[in-house]
């Protein structure tokens, strides 16, 4: 495997930025320690309309889990679908905003097809959704685009995708993880978050919202929310001018634009993934089969930050030894990145996206021809 490093090394800054992908866990942390159920809700102010997206796009389904938004510029050649994360934002942080979305760097870089999945917050009729309901419309998404599709999957987005690849091995040409959860005995304060907390706090998270987990409770009950210096180092920018002012405010707005997520599925990724490590450990049953990540043949790309506390590098990059991708086929970078700023950060859109697009327009028959 290929790693490529900046020459800036991890660790160091002592922040504890409580990055918004550690939602789930710290919010369940939050609720053992101050008894959550006891308090009282409190509304989230919003505004009246969610931020617009970036990208120029087009509805293409209308699915129970998703909106998959059509960006593509042309009606030929190889398409992407980027999975974002579905935890407590909007998959706005895949467009955020010019100079700091993953869809405009991709397109900057050659690829001119692109999807991504809006994944909608559960109302009370979804909450019984699962894992499986949300494979199930991946894999309607994956068969209107047309199979086989490249699979870039953002944080949460990137376990989803890697489940997707090995149960529907013929259908993902290339695979792109970014900050990636996976392997979970790789140690990370995510993982521990969702050890330490008792199985009872998770359960009563969802009793509490019906059915479902709240998203405006969860941002409520946040110990820190991120104040000037973490949304810098999230985008990778001075935001003392005009326009750093003017992102400021746009970060703080999707702060607030919450997202719910299905009770079934989120005591599923809980237990399933992050407490007992059953993707990595080999015994995950996906739509009805069990999932062999051996199965995944497709090239493999990996970005990993130096800075991230949630997603730490050398748990993202030890993905590679789990599938069964040829070494020569594995590709990976890492970062002077926080979590958030390898999908939002400007310094990592200037240097990785656009390797990343490369290496998805590359022919690697070359690589097959020297590994032979």
């Amino acid at each position: 495997m290929a790693v490529e490093k900046s020459s800036q090394q991890p660790g160091g800054t002592g922040r504890d930025p409580d990055d918004p992908m550690l939602w789930p866990f710290a919010a369940a942390r939050f609720a053992m320690d101050a008894c959550l159920w006891w308090l009282e809700r409190r509304p989230v102010e919003q505004a009246e309309d969610e931020l617009p997206w970036t990208t120029p796009a087009t509805v293409a389904l209308e699915l129970a889990t998703m909106r998959l938004r059509d960006c593509s510029r042309t009606r030929s050649g190889q398409p992407a679908l980027v999975c974002a994360p579905y935890a407590l934002h909007r998959a706005l942080i895949a467009d955020f905003a010019p100079g700091h979305s993953v869809v405009q760097s991709l397109q900057d870089g050659g690829i001119d097809r692109i999807y991504l999945t809006d994944w909608r917050s559960a109302s009370p009729d979804m909450r019984y959704l699962s894992i499986d309901s949300y494979l199930s419309d991946l894999n309607v998404a994956v068969d209107e685009i047309g199979a086989p599709v490249d699979l870039v999957g953002l944080c949460q987005g990137g376990w989803l995708s890697l489940l997707y690849a090995a149960r529907y091995p013929a259908k993902v040409r290339r695979l792109v993880l970014v900050g990636a959860p996976v392997d979970l005995s790789v140690e990370s304060r995510l993982a521990q978050l969702a050890r330490n907390a008792p199985e009872m706090v998770y359960d009563q998270l969802v009793a509490r919202g019906g059915g479902n987990v709240s998203g405006e409770e969860m941002l409520h009950v946040w110990s820190k929310a991120p104040d000037h210096n973490d949304i810098a180092a999230a985008l990778q920018r001075d935001l003392s001018d005009k326009e750093g002012t003017a992102l400021l405010e746009r970060f703080d707005r999707w702060n607030t634009e919450t997202l719910n997520l299905p009770g079934a599925y989120y005591l599923q990724i809980v237990n399933w993934i992050f407490r007992e490590n059953r993707i990595a450990a080999g015994n995950f049953t996906a739509l009805g089969r069990a999932i062999e990540l051996k199965d995944i043949k497709a090239p493999l790309f990996l970005l990993a930050g130096l800075d991230d506390d949630v997603v730490p590098a050398v748990q993202a990059l030890a993905t590679a030894s789990l599938i069964g991708t040829q070494p020569a086929f594995v590709a990976a970078a890492s970062e002077p990145s926080t979590h958030l700023g390898l999908f939002m950060g400007a310094r990592t859109h200037a240097h990785a996206w656009p390797r990343i697009a490369e290496w998805l327009r590359d022919d690697l028959s070359s690589v097959l021809a020297r590994s032979a």
